[in-house]
């Protein structure tokens, strides 16, 4: 019975053949989707008429969920009623990787956050910029401490502090995602180029690599952002290129010693074009650093967006962005600590759990300890 029942519950038959860990999250997710699905059905019915963002959280709500229950199956069809052991390299790194209980735990973050990003319209108890105080004349909502009604209290514009947390989510997540994915793919193919042809070309992008890195990090942003009007777009385009750099060096020392791999020796004497030997060949076998390298920076560009913002060259107000609300709310730490408190609690979760994956990543990846776990 409790088979037959698994086959509609995701985790169920993961748990029964004690594998705690898919299951535990699994079957934990399904319930909290279910349980998001039943009791904010109204609120679901009613972001459909308020444009893009209800579409969105409606149809991620659905992949996770018809996802889940996919994964569950097909999962227990291929594992044969035992433990499964995934195949080839996959397998190997999250054997390795799920040792590191703190990765784990840091994967699990990154996972909720985004899903909840995702998932915010739903989620949300109140219109980030909604302001009962001067909308509704309830003045007493003005730097409510956190209670009931507004579980992490409200601002100085009596707007929800949960609320404008959760939207503001979508902001530094989706900045850090997108500039690491442009600085990742930008370094990578030129310090793939860069390795790879050496000669003058080597040594031009190697002295733009090192003029770009002498400048502050910060202070190049800062005058970037200045000399433009702020926006989202401007702030993920000047993380991005001020990060590369950084990619750049690692691939290019990756490359510099895969190149001379006899497996790259074939391609050249099979008269493979460069490009095809960069990308199907010495891309590929050096991404292992790249991962780790990508995990960490999405850490330390969620800190720089929410510093610029901070610093009031971010996104512009009203939109909610955990700097924003950091700096906002410093003013009224005397007595109403909550307001910049609770964004920065936020920060600090976001960051810290990036780099527990990247750490785990890291050791997953070093050929020491995969000989270990081998052995």
């Amino acid at each position: 019975m409790a088979r037959k029942l698994g086959l509609l519950v995701p985790g169920l038959l993961q748990l029964l053949d004690r594998r705690w860990l898919e299951g535990g999250t699994a079957l934990t997710l399904w319930v909290a989707l279910l349980t998001l699905a039943t009791t904010r059905f109204p609120r679901i019915l009613q972001s459909l008429s308020e444009g893009l963002d209800g579409w969105i959280a409606l149809l991620t709500l659905l992949l996770v969920l018809g996802g889940l229950w996919g994964w569950s199956v097909r999962d227990r069809m291929k594992s044969g009623g035992g433990d499964r052991v995934l195949p080839g390299g996959g397998g190997h790194l999250w054997t390795t990787f799920r040792r590191n209980r703190l990765a784990v735990l840091g994967l699990w973050i990154v996972g909720a956050l985004y899903l909840i990003a995702l998932l915010t319209p739903l989620l949300a108890p109140f219109d980030p910029a909604y302001q009962p105080a001067f909308q509704a004349g309830e003045t007493g909502l003005i730097m409510a401490p956190p209670s009931w009604g507004h579980i992490l209290g409200t601002d100085q514009l009596s707007r929800d502090i949960l609320s404008r947390i959760l939207y503001g989510s979508r902001i530094s997540l989706s900045v850090g995602l997108l500039a690491v994915g442009i600085s990742v793919t930008m370094g990578a193919l030129l310090g793939a180029v860069a390795g790879h042809l050496g000669g003058w070309i080597d040594a031009v992008l190697m002295r733009v690599v090192d003029v770009v890195m002498a400048f502050p990090r910060l202070v190049l942003l800062i005058a970037l952002v200045a000399f433009f009007d702020s926006s989202i777009f401007l702030i993920i385009g000047a993380l991005a290129l001020t990060q590369w750099p950084f990619t750049t060096r690692v691939v290019r020392g990756e490359v510099l010693s895969l190149k001379e791999r006899e497996f790259t020796e074939a391609a050249r004497a099979l008269g493979f074009s460069n490009s095809r030997i960069i990308l199907r060949h010495l891309l590929p076998n050096a991404m292992a650093p790249v991962i780790v390298t990508a995990t960490l920076g999405i850490g330390n560009t969620i800190i720089l967006e929410a510093g610029l913002s901070f610093l009031g060259l971010g996104v512009k107000a009203p939109t909610p962005s955990w700097g924003i609300m950091v700096a906002t709310g410093r003013s009224y730490l005397s007595h109403a600590w909550w307001i910049a408190t609770f964004p920065g609690l936020a920060i600090v979760l976001a960051v810290l759990a990036f780099n527990l994956v990247g750490d785990g990543l890291r050791d997953a990846l070093d050929p020491r300890q995969s000989r270990e776990v081998s052995g």
